[in-house]
C-alpha cells in the first residue's frame, strides 16, 4: 500500500491500467458482472473499451445491487438509488469476473458472491476492483486493482460519474454528527 494520497488519481488513467490487466482474463465461458453503481460504470466503460475482444468471446455481462445482502442492512436501509439485479445468463459453471470501484472492508463483496451463488454456482470468481483502499475486514481481497492506497477509516473515497460520462474520484471527509452525546455535568 502507498502512503496516504496528497492528490487523487485520475480515474481514467486507473480505467486504461484496469483494462490491460483484465485483457488477458477474458476468455470463452466468462462473465463480466458489476456491482451497483460504481462497479457498473467501470462495467460499462470496460465493456466499450475492450469491445473487440468482448464480442470474438461472446462475453456476456450483468449487473447486482447487493443491498438486500449485505450485513448492514437494518442499519443501512434502502437507498432510494438502488437498482434490481440484471443476470440475464447462466452463472453456472460460468468464470465471473466481479467488478466494484472502491474495495474497502470485503464486505460488499461477500453480499455480491451471496447473490451470485442464489444464481448458480459459477466455476470461479475473480474480484477486480478500481482502487483497493485499504480496511480489510474479511478474507477477501480483489486480484486486479488499478491502484492500492491507503486511507484512514474516516475517509471515505467514492467513485462519481460525470456528466459527460467520465469518472473520478473524490475524498469526502466525515461531518460531524449532531447525534453527539451531551457532556455530563456534575
Amino acid at each position: 500500500m502507498t502512503s496516504e494520497p496528497t492528490h487523487l488519481p485520475d480515474a481514467e488513467v486507473l480505467l486504461t491500467s484496469l483494462a490491460e490487466k483484465l485483457q488477458p482474463l477474458l476468455q470463452k465461458n466468462t462473465a463480466l458482472v458489476g456491482i451497483q453503481s460504481g462497479g457498473v460504470w467501470i462495467m460499462q466503460r470496460l465493456l466499450a473499451r475492450l469491445d473487440s475482444h468482448i464480442k470474438a468471446l461472446a462475453i456476456e455481462h450483468g449487473t447486482l445491487d447487493v443491498s438486500f445482502y449485505r450485513d448492514d442492512y437494518a442499519k443501512r436501509g434502502l437507498k432510494p438509488e438502488n437498482q434490481p439485479s440484471q443476470i440475464a445468463f447462466d452463472v453456472e459453471n460460468k468464470h465471473i469476473i466481479l467488478i466494484d470501484d472502491v474495495f474497502y472492508t470485503g464486505r460488499t463483496t461477500r453480499a455480491a458472491m451471496n447473490e451470485l451463488f442464489d444464481y448458480g454456482r459459477p466455476a470461479s470468481i475473480t474480484l477486480v476492483a478500481l482502487v483497493n483502499r485499504g480496511g480489510r475486514e474479511l478474507p477477501i481481497t480483489p486480484q486486479i486493482t488499478a491502484i492500492d492506497l491507503s486511507l484512514t477509516a474516516t475517509q471515505n473515497l467514492q467513485l462519481q460519474q460525470n456528466a459527460d460520462g467520465t469518472l473520478s474520484l473524490a475524498l469526502k471527509l466525515p461531518t460531524p454528527s449532531n447525534n453527539q452525546a451531551s457532556p455530563k455535568h456534575a
